[in-house]
């Protein structure tokens, strides 16, 4: 049978004082109701309490004080024992943390970037070894998880990036226009918007987007079902989480994002001669004309090799990030905005490197 709780209470018995209750934190307020009142106690007062626990030992501190000799008597051993360690958790200051000098802090982020690099390469080799073994046993495609993507992230990001592209290529065209304008170049506009659109920002601008867009829902979606261990529910079914999550949204997005990659080209194109016809007084059939004789088809094709790689590194990035999701709620967020950060970073650093191979090449 459950003890009867007692509570708070000063008492005045045969002319001594007693304090009942239990020291507990379901009596915490009624002990600081106390305070005023023992305050003004006797030197002799009898304690008498069945119970304590460390929020009640320390409303016991704080009202009589840190030492002993001030404490009514009546305490168990093991009371005061409690009240012993409180004392010295209430005493013990946290130390700061050792801050690394420059040199180490150099080193721990090297480190830490290169654990990046080789986590991102280790799923990337998991999820080559496992579209070699779709390629093996074709029947095993989740065809309609693939069509979604096609949709979701191909068909409904349509309007977005005609938008900026065509933006984007209005404005490189009027600063472009503003300077050759001075020297009667106007002419050399088509040059100018063509060439920085469809090796450049075409493709980028597009990766951009599409990184922002799709590749922070694909570390949302995969974080949230590995924090409700959905994941693992898969995988004790005997499903590859691959086949069913990673590989239709990376074949889905390598098909999506060339297509989105070109109606950037055509969009950019399309806001450069307009800004060329109201700026320079280049008639967009001398534009389209210019284009076809001046610039080299190969241009476009430069930009629409890196739009498969750039598909590669988006969904590889976002896919790992909702992979190692590991706690609560918050743990999706902090994946997402990595997966957002990661993945536009790797797009910027592979163009430099597609920039550098091409120029090399005499392309």
């Amino acid at each position: 049978m459950q003890e009867k709780r007692q509570r708070p209470s000063l008492l005045l018995t045969d002319g001594n004082y007693l304090l009942y209750g239990d020291w507990t934190t379901a009596y915490l307020k009624q002990w600081l109701d106390l305070q005023p009142s023992l305050a003004a106690r006797p030197k002799e007062l009898q304690l008498i309490t069945k119970a304590m626990d460390t929020n009640g030992a320390m409303a016991f501190l704080h009202i009589f004080g840190d030492q002993p000799s001030h404490w009514p008597k009546g305490l168990t051993a093991t009371q005061k024992q409690l009240l012993d360690l409180v004392l010295k958790e209430r005493e013990t200051t946290i130390p700061e943390p050792a801050r690394l000098n420059w040199l180490a802090d150099i080193g721990f982020r090297v480190s830490q970037f290169s654990g990046h690099g080789a986590q991102l390469l280790s799923f990337i080799g998991q999820l080559f070894t496992a579209l070699y073994t779709l390629l093996c046993n074709p029947r095993q495609f989740k065809f309609k998880l693939f069509l979604d993507v096609i949709q979701r992230d191909g068909l409904h990001a349509v309007p977005i990036i005609a938008l900026l592209a065509f933006l984007l290529g209005a404005v490189v065209a009027w600063q472009g226009g503003l300077q050759l304008k001075t020297y009667g170049a106007n002419v050399f506009i088509v040059e100018l918007v063509a060439l920085t659109h469809l090796r450049e920002l075409g493709p980028l601008i597009t990766a951009i987007l599409v990184a922002g867009r799709s590749g922070s829902a694909y570390a949302a979606q995969l974080a949230t079902m590995n924090i409700n261990q959905e994941i693992l529910a898969l995988r004790s079914l005997g499903q590859n989480p691959f086949d069913w999550l990673i590989l239709p949204k990376l074949l889905g997005l390598v098909i999506a994002l060339p297509l989105l990659t070109l109606l950037a080209d055509l969009a950019g194109l399309l806001g450069g001669s307009l800004v060329a016809h109201l700026q320079l007084e280049i008639s967009p059939t001398l534009f389209w004309q210019r284009l076809s004789k001046e610039v080299s088809i190969s241009h476009f094709f430069i930009g629409m090799i890196k739009a498969p790689v750039f598909a590669i590194i988006i969904v590889s990035v976002g896919c790992m990030q909702g992979m190692l999701a590991r706690g609560g709620a918050d743990a999706v967020g902090v994946r997402t905005t990595r997966s957002v950060v990661q993945a536009i970073f790797l797009v910027i650093i592979i163009d430099a490197i597609f920039s550098v191979i091409f120029s090399d090449a005499g392309w």
